[in-house]
């Protein structure tokens, strides 16, 4: 699994499988944002199963789903809540990285 980190307690991902989140813990991470919708492809895991696994191991898992290309600013004020809430460092994943990454920086936006 390979991510990217954005910030001291901000890191992104393209999608994570269940059997990511051992890796996600030994490298530091406390929590786990989901911005992908389920069934967004075809044999992507669930975010219902990534979340079970993320706490199986300890960590803490948030669902806050963001259509590619569309982001609202509901999505912008639930990730900046989560962020708030969550204990870092965060891993973030998507698709990509980039809703990940795109929500971060409007988050940033909205703080300044």
């Amino acid at each position: 699994m390979e991510y990217r980190q954005i910030s001291e307690d901000y890191s992104v991902a393209g999608q994570i499988q269940p059997d990511d989140v051992v890796a996600i813990k030994e490298a530091g991470f406390k929590s786990v944002i989901c911005n992908r919708p389920d069934n967004e492809q075809p044999g992507q895991p669930s975010a219902d199963s990534v979340k079970a696994a993320a706490e199986a191991a300890g960590l803490t898992f948030r669902f806050i789903p963001v259509i590619s290309g569309q982001i609202t600013m509901e999505n912008v004020e639930d990730q900046a809540e989560a962020l708030d809430e969550l204990e870092g460092p965060v891993l973030a994943y998507c698709r990509s990285g980039a809703r990940c990454t795109n929500l971060y920086g409007l988050v940033q936006q909205q703080k300044a």
